[in-house]
């Protein structure tokens, strides 16, 4: 077993957070050093924690739209690393999933992080992750996606693609505009894969 093989095989075994999770813990990502791409999201939902794979739910599927990527490549671990903020499913508050648990990126993302060796992109999905990867603070999350050319071309700031953000891709014709298709073409640039046609609205 290689150092990785055994880091992964760590990380998937953590249950620090266990008390505080109520389904309990089992950590969901994909995680191969050779990745070119990584989808920084936030955490699993119950049902991702119940299958145990990674965007296995509606918000995947317009995430895969978004890439221009069919699910072949998008599960493929030496193209797409998907490492959220807390690799447990949190549970649920008043408007929605909770926060991930804050212990997860302390305790892991760094030596993720360090363990790339051909990173060339990071899609950066909600408020949680552009906190981490870009230090995004007080800044609206609209804000910090209006601006993703400050970060272009080696990350890019993204809303989640829950169905839950659907009033906000509405009022923001602009995204789908503008940064969709910048994002389809960088894909296919690095993954060197033909890009999908954008799903139906």
């Amino acid at each position: 077993m290689t150092s990785t093989q055994a880091f992964v095989a760590e990380v998937r075994a953590c249950t620090r957070c266990e008390p505080e999770l109520p389904l309990g813990a089992r950590p969901v990502f994909q995680f191969h050093p050779q990745a070119r791409i990584l989808i920084a999201g936030q955490a699993p939902g119950a049902r991702v924690h119940a299958s145990g794979v990674p965007f296995d739910d509606p918000s995947g599927a317009r995430l895969r739209d978004w890439l221009g990527i069919d699910e072949t490549v998008f599960y493929d671990a030496r193209r797409i690393a998907i490492l959220p903020m807390g690799f447990c499913y949190p549970g649920t508050g008043a408007s929605g999933d909770l926060p991930p648990r804050p212990e997860c990126a302390a305790a892991w993302r760094a030596a993720f992080m360090q363990r790339f060796e051909r990173l060339e992109l990071t899609v950066v999905l909600g408020r949680y992750a552009m906190d981490y990867h870009l230090g995004s603070g007080k800044q609206a999350l609209t804000e910090v996606v209006r601006g993703w050319q400050t970060h272009w071309p080696a990350r890019l700031p993204l809303p989640h693609p829950s169905p839950r953000n659907n009033r906000w891709l509405v009022r923001n014709p602009w995204f789908e505009a503008e940064v969709l298709p910048a994002l389809r073409a960088r894909v296919a640039e690095i993954l060197g894969v033909q890009r999908q046609p954008p799903s139906a609205p």
